[in-house]
Parts: structure tokens; C-alpha cells; sequence
């Protein structure tokens, strides 16, 4: 089964790649040019393609031949237009299955969860074989967390530390993508991807002292404050941010319901706890 994939050169969904590989699959890497093409090949991909998705004509010979699409869209960056793209290249080359890496709760009006329905509504349409996984946040980024914490003895984010996020592990997600190529079971699904519990900023910050054997405190940086001091020129992507952290602040981010993801899987989902007990 020959794959097209987004992001094998990507800090997260580089992830995928090896769970691919691990079921034999022959994944051929979507990139930008020749050097990130060669990333890829040393990560794994069996071979490299160049191409943009927001060229549809590029996208158009990427897809040819390809039985399988997995597709993830940077965020804030015309996900919409990059969507549509991909999913209409993957249908009009006979791609028979396609896994969109979406995000958690698209009802929400934010930019960046708003602008993957869309594309979740293509697949809807398009009459391919699609699973379509939600991811909550990505444990990942408590790497940057728990290392500042190290260094400064504080955890600060722009918005409230006590507000409660859903958390995924990428890794888990990986696994559920290449699952979702190869298993029948998922197929023409929708699935919401969290492990267990809400974890606010205090949290975070017990669990990050006793990993650290220090103490560790959380702190508030004001969203508009910090809008002030990051350096992201204005546009999509400052907007969405400012944005996201805003309902962060008020609403946290809801979920922490596990029973999708453990079942898809077949095992445990890694848990807060877990991952940072195990940063080193």
C-alpha cells in the first residue's frame, strides 16, 4: 500500500512515519524541496516528493498512484484552502484511503478548529474510504514547560493557570493514524483522541516539582501582555493565537475523556503524569 504523507520531516507528525513503516506501508513523503526530502528519506520515508498544498496542480502529481493520504494542515495558515486542496487531489486520483489528522472539538469557533470542518466535510462527500482523528493538545509541548522549569523555577503561559486542557500524546495519535490506514475497523470515522483527565497550569507544576525534585510555581502572563512581547508579525497567525489564548484563559479547553483513544488502540493512553515523569 503506497502512502502520501504530510509532515514526515515535522517535530510532531514525524511521529507517524515509523508507525507506517512499522506495518510495511510504502510512504512517500510530501515536501517542499530536495533538502527536506532527504530529511524524510533519514527518517524512514521510502521515497520524496515535492510539492505545495496550497498548488493544486502539485498536489495533483503527488497523488497519483498513491492508495493512501495522510494529511495534516499547519495551523493558522489557510487551512481551509489546504484542505480542499488535498482532499480533492486524493479523490480525483482514485486515492481509496485517506486519514486527516483534524483537531479536538472543530465546533469551536476558533480559527484554528473551525477551519478544519471544511475539510472534514469533503471527506464527508467525497466517497473515499477517510478516518478522521481529533487530537486534544499535544503532550509535546509540555517539553518546552517542563524545560523553562527547569531553568527558571516557573511554568508561565498566556493564559490562566488554573484552566484546565485535554492532553494527547502524540505518539498515541501516530499509532491511532496508522491503525486507521491499515484497519477496517475505522474506517468512515470520526474520532475525538484524548487521554484521561484535565490538567491545569498548578497542576502541571505539582507534577513538574516532583519530577524535578524542586518547586516548581505557575505563573500568568496576560494574553495581551504577551501579544505585546511575542514576536509573530501581525496576521493569521498572531490573530489566532491571541485568540486561542483568550478562550484558553476564560474556558480552558474541555474534554479528557480517554475511551475513544484506548479503544482504538487496544491499550492505555500515556497520561500526564506519565509523560513527564518520563522527561529527562
Amino acid at each position: 500500500m503506497k502512502i502520501l504523507m504530510m509532515g514526515a520531516t515535522g517535530k510532531f507528525a514525524g511521529l507517524v512515519l515509523p508507525q507506517l513503516k512499522k506495518r510495511s506501508l510504502d510512504v512517500t513523503a510530501l515536501v517542499r524541496n530536495a533538502n527536506k526530502g532527504n530529511e524524510a528519506l533519514k527518517n524512514g520515508a521510502d521515497d520524496f516528493v515535492i510539492g505545495d498544498i496550497y498548488d493544486p496542480a502539485s498536489l495533483k502529481k503527488a497523488t497519483k498512484g498513491m492508495d493512501g493520504v495522510f494529511h495534516i494542515i499547519p495551523a493558522f495558515n489557510k487551512e481551509v484552502e489546504a484542505g480542499l486542496n488535498m482532499v480533492k487531489a486524493a479523490e480525483e486520483a482514485g486515492v481509496k484511503k485517506f486519514v486527516f489528522s483534524s483537531v479536538y472539538h472543530p465546533s469551536l469557533s476558533l480559527a484554528n478548529h473551525a477551519d478544519k470542518r471544511p475539510t472534514e466535510e469533503a471527506l464527508y462527500r467525497s466517497g473515499m474510504d477517510y478516518t478522521i482523528l481529533q487530537p486534544a493538545m499535544y503532550m509535546q509541548m509540555l517539553q518546552q514547560s517542563w524545560q523553562a522549569a527547569k531553568d527558571s523555577g516557573e511554568i508561565i503561559m498566556p493564559y490562566s493557570k488554573d484552566s484546565k486542557m485535554a492532553y494527547v500524546d502524540f505518539r498515541d495519535l501516530a499509532e491511532a493514524a496508522a491503525l486507521a490506514m491499515t484497519d477496517k475497523r475505522l474506517s468512515l470515522g470520526t474520532f475525538e483522541l484524548s487521554s484521561p483527565g484535565l490538567y491545569s497550569r498548578v497542576d502541571l507544576a505539582a507534577l513538574i516539582s516532583e519530577n524535578l525534585g524542586k518547586t516548581i510555581t505557575a505563573k500568568d502572563l496576560p494574553v495581551d501582555e504577551w501579544a505585546k512581547q511575542v514576536k509573530i508579525p501581525p496576521g493569521e497567525l498572531r490573530d489566532g493565537l491571541i485568540a486561542m489564548n483568550k478562550e484558553y484563559n476564560k474556558y480552558g479547553f474541555s474534554g479528557g475523556n480517554a475511551f475513544i483513544l484506548e479503544t482504538i488502540l487496544g491499550h492505555e493512553a500515556c497520561t500526564v503524569p506519565q509523560f513527564i515523569n518520563d522527561l529527562k
